[in-house]
């Protein structure tokens, strides 16, 4: 009879288990670099909507 995977068990292929590898350290960085885009992006819009309102106001 054969055994009816669920989605818990989907990842596991195989008799051993692989390590996925770390790397702590791009993570990090791409976590700052995420933050620094959304800084930027919110600032953009902000500079944006501040000169629209003045072209339209003055």
């Amino acid at each position: 009879m054969a055994l009816i995977r669920t989605g818990r068990d989907s990842r596991r292929r195989g008799a051993s288990r692989r390590r996925k590898p770390i790397f702590r350290d791009k993570a990090r960085f791409d976590r700052w670099l995420d933050r620094l885009v959304d800084v930027a992006v919110i600032v953009a819009l902000a500079v944006g909507a501040v000169a629209l309102a003045m072209t339209l106001l003055l």
